[in-house]
């Protein structure tokens, strides 16, 4: 199965130890609703939905009326992987009724997954400031509680709160085929060598798409970024803001930012941290995937005393020999090209998991795939008994119903192959490849080539670009910045590595603080190092 490497993975790193969805005890499911989750509630009378695209619509006010059942938060789900241990006695978690078709909002629902830990000063409380952790697919229902301790200055005076976006999770999660089936997609080759070998992976990336039909057909054309934008209007309404206040990691950032373009009215203080590049369809967005990881790479064999080049060509080295025959670990399981690929993925994010890195080379070099292995399974959401998250489930239909963009495997071998290829030995056929399969057939059709973000009239927002970003290569923030219009994007530079800069460097986080606790904006192209 193709697995194209996610831009939010953020998400996936938060849970890297310990891991999946909380559910929320209020969960009756019940109506005609997608997916279950809680019927809806009082109304109060406001039928009004918010000027941007999304401010003219008008939702009934059984939904902008709604008041929530926040209760204590049950132990999570077993199909989604589970916490080191519950979350504690502050964490509330509560379901959000929303349309499931926003043409449509006196029709069919399904339930948005929320969680919240109250402001520690109430006397001195702004309002509720929402996460999304990115992905797309991250629960923020798991990642907030584990996460938390990162934002306690910012816990003082505000509501700490995060939802499982719809088709995520706990919010009628996108399901695609059981865990048995996602092991075997894992054991195919994604850099197909011979017409058996592309056969098999084409084959495999078709049926992802028809299990998801067949298993997940009613939310499956609803899921996209433009429907948990208005998602997020509408938890800003019950959840009683005037304006949305916001933190947005990775695929956050285009979720936000596609959130102020629809509603640049109740903008109040954005942040958008390791940018997607809005500019970007796509090919360019798998392109800029390997130009980032490629530099991380480069970055991190420099920190080691080893040459770029060097320690780029003994990577390749060590994938060539896996695609020619796995390699032995300590489980029942073979290291694969891919698995050991995206092993190595993973301790990019961060500079501070390069340690990681060293170690599982080291130890696959000497013909043991353990490390690699655990990493590849950390990012895979897979548990020691073998069960898969549907986090990747998630993170594709959002994607697909996102993006127009298909690629066929001869436009792979006669324009990109070679072109991803040169500018990554190591990553470049992986992604040049998820080009074909990622989409491959899909049964909803894309919604835009790229995003629509220009926010004229909002307030301004914060861009946060990391020069050594891996993921979200820092040219994405630039970019990000002038796509949301002269007077709104405010660009922070951070000079440094990894995914994400807020808690990484004290400039960065206490510029943030600064902008949302207190409102004050930093001069656009303030730099940070």
């Amino acid at each position: 199965m193709t697995m194209r490497v996610r831009a939010g993975a953020l998400a996936a790193v938060v849970l890297l130890l310990a891991g999946a969805t909380v559910s929320c005890s209020d969960d009756k499911g019940g109506g005609d609703r997608a997916g279950g989750g809680a019927a809806p509630t009082t109304s109060r009378p406001d039928g009004t939905s918010g000027g941007g695209a999304g401010e003219s619509s008008t939702l009934p006010a059984a939904l902008t009326g709604q008041r929530l059942d926040w209760k204590g938060c049950e132990a999570p789900t077993s199909a989604r992987g589970s916490f080191a241990e519950r979350p504690g006695k502050q964490w509330q978690c509560a379901t959000l009724t929303a349309p499931l078709d926003y043409d449509k909002p006196s029709g069919s629902t399904l339930g948005i997954a929320l969680i919240r830990a109250k402001a520690k000063d109430s006397g001195r409380r702004i309002g509720s400031l929402l996460f999304n952790f990115g992905g797309p697919g991250g629960s923020g229902v798991a990642s907030l509680p584990i996460s938390a301790r990162g934002y306690e200055t910012l816990h003082s005076r505000y509501d700490l709160v995060s939802f499982d976006p719809r088709g995520v999770a706990e919010s009628s999660a996108v399901v695609c085929r059981d865990s048995a089936r996602k092991e075997a997609g894992l054991l195919l080759d994604n850099t197909p060598d011979t017409p058996a070998e592309e056969k098999a992976y084409l084959d495999d990336a078709v049926a992802f798409g028809a299990g998801c039909l067949q298993r997940s057909g009613t939310v499956l054309p609803h899921v996209g970024t433009t429907n948990t934008a208005r998602d997020l209007d509408l938890i800003r309404q019950v959840l009683g803001d005037d304006k949305l206040r916001y933190l947005g990691f990775s695929y956050g950032t285009e979720l936000g930012a596609v959130y102020a373009h629809l509603f640049p009215s109740k903008v109040g203080r954005l942040v958008l941290d390791a940018v997607v590049d809005p500019t970007a369809d796509y090919t360019g967005h798998a392109r800029h995937q390997v130009v980032g990881f490629q530099r991380a790479l480069e970055n991190y064999f420099k920190s080691r005393g080893v040459a770029a080049g060097a320690g780029t060509a003994r990577v390749a080295k060590l994938l060539a020999g896996l695609d020619r025959k796995p390699l032995r670990t300590d489980t029942d399981r073979p290291l694969t090209q891919s698995l050991a690929l995206t092993g190595i993925v993973v301790p990019l994010y961060s500079k501070e998991q390069w340690p990681y890195l060293t170690e599982a080379l080291k130890q696959a070099e000497s013909g043991n795939g353990t490390q690699l292995l655990m990493l590849a399974d950390s990012y895979n959401g897979r548990d020691e008994q073998g069960r898969y998250t549907t986090r990747d489930h998630s993170q594709r239909a959002i994607s697909c119903a996102d993006t127009k963009g298909r690629v066929t495997a001869a436009q792979v071998k006669s324009r990109h192959l070679a072109d991803f290829t040169k500018v990554s030995p190591v990553f470049g056929p992986y992604l040049a490849w998820d080009l074909a399969g990622w989409c491959a057939d899909w049964p909803v059709p894309g919604e835009w080539e790229t995003p629509q973000v220009s926010a004229e009239g909002a307030a301004p927002i914060l861009v946060v670009g990391t020069t050594g970003d891996s993921a979200t290569p820092y040219e994405g923030a630039k970019r990000m910045a002038d796509a949301l219009g002269a007077g709104v994007g405010v660009l922070l530079t951070n000079k440094g590595e990894g995914h994400g800069a807020y808690g990484t460097t004290d400039c960065v986080t206490k510029t943030v603080d600064a902008y949302l606790l207190d409102g004050e904006v930093p001069k656009n192209g303030t730099v940070c190092s």
